[in-house]
């Protein structure tokens, strides 16, 4: 199995109180090129933070990281517009960072972006891949483009109490900065990307819709961003079999919305459990607390371990939060750790 994770940035995630991938915004651009470093060598390397939240919830990367090292995946990152460097082999689609949704272009090369991902996703070898993604303020970029497309589905959050509200205000400002409404980009998916997008959005779907049409199986490892990406791929007339798999925080903060969503666009889902309920450690009773939820393909890559394995993972991501710098014993952990 393939994993390729799209990672980028959009200014979108500097907006106050939307997303907790990141203690401080000034660090928030750092998270996505942390993340894969992680997921490619287990730490940060020339990253000068781990995402870690105040409370000791590592980003999800560190869960996906804890799968590879016990099931072994292949792993390509795509650089969909980082703005800052990693020390992590990247494909390089020549994507820029998004520009914040409330401007009158977020993406203003949606379309050639999308292009250029699906000449890659077509081009690949494999007979089945799992797409993931890692961008700050991906949710909200996700309500934006569902919005657009006029899609009645909702979003999940990083944050234990989901913002919404304050979501739907900055996508209600960003549909009138690019003078559109809801519904207005309805089968035009690639301007629902440009004009309140980002583009991480435009790399997975180019991706995804090259790869469907080339004939490789792909499956879509994330939540409601993932949602928003088979609602693009269903506005596009990609109308080949599609799966989406995502981790119980989110269905059961989405509860029969989600379900109901995916049935609609005919998408698969598998939800994974990875159990922390039944372990006591900070960085799982974090997530079990609602922080985090999914990301950096955690629920598509739990979904590969066997029944019989789930164990070894948990034991392993003690292992590999310990390498981050963070200690069971210790209640008060530091959130964005640098150098």
């Amino acid at each position: 199995m393939r994993v390729i994770l799209p990672a980028g940035t959009t200014e979108t995630g500097l907006i106050d109180g939307i997303s907790a991938a990141g203690a401080a915004p000034e660090l928030m651009e750092h998270t996505p090129s942390a993340d894969v470093e992680i997921l490619a060598y287990g730490e940060p390397t020339i990253a000068p933070v781990t995402p870690v939240s105040p409370n000791g919830c590592p980003t999800p990367a560190a869960v996906t990281r804890a799968v590879r090292e016990v099931v072994e995946f292949d792993l390509s990152v795509v650089d969909a517009g980082l703005a800052q460097p990693t020390a992590a082999p990247t494909v390089s689609l020549g994507v820029d960072p998004g520009v914040d949704i409330r401007e009158s272009a977020a993406v203003p090369d949606a379309a050639a972006i999308f292009d250029r991902a699906h000449t890659y996703g077509s081009s690949l070898p494999d007979d089945e891949l799992m797409i993931g993604e890692t961008i700050p303020g991906g949710t909200t970029t996700a309500l934006g483009v569902l919005t657009a497309l006029g899609e009645p589905a909702g979003v999940s959050s990083s944050l234990p109490e989901n913002p919404i509200e304050r979501k739907r205000e900055v996508v209600d400002a960003a549909l009138e900065a690019s003078d559109a409404a809801p519904g207005s980009s309805e089968g035009e998916p690639v301007e629902a990307i440009r004009a309140v997008g980002d583009p991480v959005q435009a790399t997975v779907t180019g991706i995804a819709a090259g790869a469907l049409e080339a004939g490789i199986d792909v499956t879509l490892a994330g939540g409601t961003q993932m949602v928003a990406v088979a609602a693009l791929l269903r506005h596009a007339d990609v109308d080949a079999p599609l799966s989406i798999a995502t981790t119980s925080f989110v269905a059961d903060e989405q509860g029969d919305r989600l379900g109901e969503t995916c049935s609609r666009l005919d998408c698969e889902l598998t939800v994974t459990d990875p159990g922390f309920d039944g372990r006591d450690h900070v960085s799982m009773n974090r997530y079990c607390a609602g922080e985090a939820k999914e990301g950096v393909a955690m629920g598509g890559a739990l979904a590969l371990v066997p029944d019989d394995r789930l164990d070894e993972v948990l034991d392993r991501f003690e292992t590999v939060c310990a390498r981050l710098g963070i200690d069971d014993a210790d209640s008060e952990p530091e959130a964005e750790r640098g150098p």
